[in-house]
């Protein structure tokens, strides 16, 4: 009975580190953040994201989330970066610096937090909008 248990137990852990891997292994390959910053000169942000594939020419593009009101004043909004060509094989690192207006951003002054793949994810303060 002892040695069952000792062979559950190593079956499990071995699972585990499998499981593991695999989560590793995809998330190494995903979408990922450089440099963030908001740029006050022509109110966007800068977004360097490191990705792959077998060609330099992805297009990034923001999907905006719900604004969120925090103690009355200053906001929080999500936003998912999207890569035009999710689906190209994974031959090549590129790295690639893409700039998005806020011109029409209501949701001010703000914390955006910017999110790609599972568990890559940065913040960003964003200040009222320019006069």
């Amino acid at each position: 009975m002892q040695e069952f248990r000792k062979a559950a137990r190593a079956a499990r852990t071995a699972g585990l580190a499998i499981v593991a891997s695999c989560g590793f292994a995809v998330a190494a390959h995903a979408d990922a953040f450089g440099k963030v910053a908001y740029d006050p000169a022509t109110d966007e942000l800068v977004v360097t994201m490191h990705y792959r594939g077998t060609h330099p020419n992805h297009g990034f593009t923001l999907k905006w989330g719900r604004c969120r009101v925090r103690d009355g004043r200053a906001s929080t909004i999500s936003v998912e970066v999207l890569d035009d060509h999710w689906q190209d094989a994974e031959k090549h690192d590129y790295v690639k610096t893409t700039r998005f207006s806020l011109a029409d951003l209501a949701c001010r002054p703000a914390r955006v937090t910017l999110r790609t793949a599972p568990r890559y994810y940065t913040a960003v303060s964003v200040p009222a909008a320019p006069q």
